[in-house]
């Protein structure tokens, strides 16, 4: 799953100090833990405790016994360790396999779950490496790579080629968080906010009937400095990811090596977006698109956006002299409160 740094991070405080704990005898219950590398708050308001900390950890260990790369007894290790053929899957490995189909092609191929050993090549997989690699290493990699290479029907996943490896760290995160959601949901639990990673669900409005409140994490303007809050989103449901190049990263010498690797060259991104931050309906959706903005130009993302009924995006670059910039679709501005 991904790693706590590889998105940026959303400030919760601002509507989780706010919410009334007496207004219709709803009170306030926050659990909090640690999963998918990283940490994950949940709150939510009800008459009583309906979900406890048992029932979040025991869902969570069953979503990383089917996608966590860190988990040795995972079924996608299974699978990437396995010869050519077919697999059974549980839901929650097809439910994101299905979108990330999906993804691919609405993408035109930038987002590939099948980029692992890209990936690793590069050094952000789950074993580090002590270089770069070279043209022919990567032209080796390339050779596993690639949304042909796999099918998925019905509960099975077919590989078409034994070298063929699965990542879902840019999606199964998102995935996660509409799980928990759904969990809520599911219990009468109407007003909730779930984050895992930076990665966020909420559903409201709060119980007083404001909307929520949430302060949005700007990149510096130079390396090294801290991020700063400077825009802050009223929403009273969706879900809001974001990607971004400039917490997760290796360093070469004065060059620095994105995470965001391209499956069709075998080489991280190297694009003029320094983040990219994604509303959708659901985190699953988010969380998969925010990765293919990072691939884009600006002016791209928000073109891409705008032609889309189901996301608003708000991209941070930098422009051909270097300035920090941003920009965003449409939709996006109004869910801005500061601007």
């Amino acid at each position: 799953m991904k790693a706590a740094g590889s998105a940026l991070l959303f400030l919760l405080s601002l509507f989780l100090q706010s919410w009334n704990a007496n207004f219709r005898d709803l009170r306030k219950y926050t659990l909090k833990g640690y999963a998918q590398g990283t940490d994950y708050t949940i709150a939510y308001y009800a008459e009583g405790a309906v979900v406890d900390q048992r029932q979040v950890d025991s869902l969570l260990a069953v979503i990383d016994s089917s996608m966590s790369l860190y988990k040795p007894y995972s079924l996608i290790n299974k699978i990437n360790a396995g010869p050519k053929g077919s697999y059974a899957i549980d839901a929650h490995f097809r439910r994101v396999l299905g979108k990330s189909f999906e993804i691919v092609k609405d993408s035109q191929g930038i987002f590939d779950v099948t980029v692992a050993p890209l990936v690793q090549l590069w050094g952000f997989g789950t074993a580090p490496v002590d270089r770069f690699p070279d043209s022919a290493a990567v032209r080796q990699a390339l050779r596993c790579v690639g949304m042909e290479k796999i099918r998925l029907k019905g509960n099975y996943l077919e590989k078409l080629d034994a070298c063929v490896q699965l990542d879902f760290n840019g999606i199964a995160q998102g995935y996660t968080v509409d799980v928990l959601a759904n969990m809520l949901e599911d219990c009468g639990i109407r007003h909730y906010v779930v984050e895992l990673g930076g990665e966020l669900r909420v559903r409201g409005p709060k119980p007083d009937g404001s909307p929520m409140r949430i302060g949005m994490e700007r990149p510096a303007t130079e390396w090294g400095d801290s991020p700063l809050v400077q825009d802050v989103m009223s929403i009273t449901e969706g879900a809001i990811t974001t990607a971004g190049n400039y917490r997760r990263y290796l360093q070469d010498g004065d060059h620095r090596v994105s995470h965001h690797i391209d499956p069709k060259t075998g080489y991280p991104f190297d694009t003029e977006i320094i983040s990219a931050t994604l509303y959708a309906n659901d985190a699953l959706t988010a969380d998969g698109y925010d990765n293919v903005f990072m691939a884009m130009k600006a002016a791209e993302a928000v073109t891409f956006a705008n032609a889309r009924k189901d996301m608003e995006v708000f991209v941070v670059y930098r422009d051909r002299s270097g300035v920090v910039r941003d920009t965003m679709s449409t939709g996006f501005r109004d869910l801005l409160i500061s601007k």
